[in-house]
């Protein structure tokens, strides 16, 4: 139980990280929950499926898993930055800081999970119960989502206005540093 803990908290560091950057541009109210339940049931949701998939097709992607999902949560961010350059540009045609809606949020959740489609294969050899991974990833996802968009928001308050660009610089560099491995 002591591994599936750690396994779940090295997981969820992703989500502490990126939730630190969609907090600081300004995520609010249901917003901050429907962040914290999307990337939760990816994080718990890719091992499981992991762990039914085989080895053949995670064993294809574990190599290019950290490139392919720190590419498309810096193309997030780089979308978000973009966005954030249109509003500075013409605000009367802005959308509202801390607009992430669905699609942003899954792309984002499918980003930062694709390499857990490896970590189901090690819970299949470790023998771990798949409800008990589920539910112990997911909660550790979602708890360290939350504690990233309230540290976030704080930030976000301080950044005043350029809280959207400090989102959108913390997911490019969390994406560079996923796709060199290093998360």
């Amino acid at each position: 139980m002591i591994a599936l803990l750690l396994i779940a908290l090295a997981l969820g560091i992703n989500n502490l990280a990126v939730s630190l950057g969609i907090g600081v541009s300004g995520a609010r109210g249901a917003a901050r929950v429907r962040v914290a339940v999307i990337f939760g049931l990816f994080e718990a949701g890719m091992p499981l499926l992991g762990m039914a998939v085989g080895r053949t097709v995670a064993g294809a992607l574990g190599a290019a898993a950290p490139w392919l999902g720190g590419g498309l949560l810096a193309a997030v961010g780089g979308y978000q930055l973009i966005e954030w350059l249109r509003e500075r540009d013409s605000p009367g045609d802005a959308v509202a800081p801390g607009s992430w809606g669905t699609g942003r949020l899954l792309v984002s959740g499918l980003a930062m999970s694709i390499d857990n489609l490896v970590v189901g294969f090690a819970l299949g050899a470790y023998h771990v119960g798949i409800v008990v991974a589920a539910l112990v990833i997911g909660f550790v996802s979602v708890a360290m989502a939350l504690a990233g968009l309230e540290l976030g928001a704080r930030l976000g308050t301080a950044f005043g206005e350029r809280g959207e660009l400090a989102g959108a610089i913390v997911l490019i560099a969390v994406g560079i540093v996923m796709a060199a491995g290093v998360l």
